[in-house]
């Protein structure tokens, strides 16, 4: 990890239309997450405002009635490696499941983006919490603490298949005839619980040695794994003292496995709605409201707490439930802001429509920098994961009037000072 002077790191979701559940409706809103040129021109927004990263997340279900970009979506391997030649310094980060795939092809597909973009890819390892994706491969979903279980199998065998090769294993010596040094490519010989892999990888070192991992998973094994083996941590905090105790349970966490807090960084979701003053602002926000029907709320809901709450009354307090083995990592936050604040059941409909469960900052730029670096300055957060209510005048607002205050106060970057997603992030090259 890098010593030089701390700055936030940023990264941009993706949604085509918008993070916001009704985004799209928004006066010249994006309304298609299947629009190549959309995704292009958000890229090249967040590289021209020096963000770390570019984030696409995935579900292997169509979640009818919920968010427009959970229905028809772009698989993200396919969509980050078409914006590999649109973009030259922004990381390209995707969702992909270790309950639906298998380590080899996995650990294949990220070493090929890693190379197709000189080193700016990152996996965001997750375990797929909906139940609808087991019916999709003809099996039965399986339960939270045994899907982590092969979750800690699946990462140890993709590092090890990256780490298969050394640096210089293609020697190419036109020479000798020698193109690849026997001696430097060794098999993996894997034989877990859940997997058995030979390997070698037919792919040879990565750029970056290995691209960056991301986790998100916030229950005791998933945090567990984030601490063992992340480089990048994405979280749902809705509070201050909230987000620093997950900071700091997050790094102290990290002592077990021998690692440095300084090795990941922990970014909170927050959805910024911005306006020239902050009744404009309060206006924006209202007006995305407004267009967020009772159906697709209670959807979205449904699916975040995984379980169905229609019979209570919408004026009714929130009470103490028990999360079922279907509920989304979103779920705990939601919950304990609920609680904290004492919403019913109306409120919390309402904060699921804006931003799936994510933290909503509104208010003016100033107001917005203002609270991001008072979050950032009291180790809360390593830097933010931006979610804009609507591409893409929701994206550039927040890189054209957000993100020069925070450079002028020398909080985050002004030039790229690196070309790979570990430098931007600040993290050594592991070593084979």
């Amino acid at each position: 990890m890098s010593s030089t002077h701390r700055q936030m790191h940023l990264g941009v979701f993706v949604l085509g239309t918008g993070n916001h559940i009704a985004g799209w409706r928004y006066p010249g809103a994006a309304d298609s997450f299947v629009r190549l040129d959309v995704v292009q021109q958000i890229a090249r927004t967040a590289e021209r405002g020096k963000f770390d990263l570019l984030f696409v997340g995935d579900g292997l279900s169509a979640q009818m009635g919920a968010h427009p970009s959970f229905l028809v979506r772009f698989e993200p391997l396919t969509m980050l490696a078409a914006l590999a030649g649109t973009t030259t310094h922004v990381g390209l980060g995707g969702t992909a499941s270790t309950t639906y795939n298998e380590p080899y092809n996995l650990a294949r597909q990220f070493a090929s983006l890693d190379h197709l973009t000189s080193g700016r890819a990152a996996w965001n390892a997750v375990t797929s919490s909906e139940p609808g994706a087991g019916p999709n491969f003809g099996r039965e979903h399986p339960r939270h603490d045994a899907r982590y279980e092969v979750a800690e199998e699946f990462v140890d065998v993709v590092r090890g298949l990256w780490d298969c090769w050394d640096d210089d294993a293609v020697v190419a010596d036109h020479a000798t005839g020698l193109y690849v040094d026997p001696s430097k490519v060794r098999t993996l010989d894997h034989k877990g619980r859940f997997f058995q892999v030979k390997g070698p990888l037919n792919a040879s070192r990565s750029p970056q040695g290995r691209p960056v991992i991301i986790q998100a998973g916030s229950s005791p094994p998933g945090l567990s794994l984030a601490a063992r083996t992340a480089d990048v941590v994405f979280s749902v905090v809705q509070d201050l003292g909230e987000a620093r105790a997950a900071w700091a349970a997050l790094k102290s966490r990290m002592a077990d496995f021998g690692r440095d807090g300084r090795e990941v960084a922990l970014l909170p979701g927050v959805m910024p709605v911005l306006g020239a003053t902050e009744a404009e602002a309060r206006d924006k926000l209202n007006t995305l409201q407004s267009f967020v029907t009772g159906d697709n709320a209670a959807t979205m809901l449904r699916n975040r707490l995984g379980m169905d709450v229609s019979g209570f009354a919408m004026d009714d307090l929130v009470p103490d439930l028990p999360l079922p083995d279907t509920s989304h990592g979103f779920a705990r936050a939601m919950l304990s802001k609920a609680r904290r604040e004492r919403m019913t059941w109306r409120d919390l409909h309402n904060l699921t429509g804006a931003a799936r469960g994510h933290w909503v900052v509104c208010g003016t730029p100033v107001q917005v920098a203002d609270t991001l670096q008072e979050w950032f300055e009291a180790d809360a957060a390593d830097g933010f994961n931006i979610l804009p209510p609507y591409f893409p005048g929701g994206f550039d607002d927040f890189v054209d009037q957000v993100v020069p205050i925070l450079q002028a106060r020398g909080l985050f970057r002004t030039d790229y000072t690196g070309r790979t997603l570990r430098e931007h992030l600040g993290l050594t090259r592991p070593a084979v």
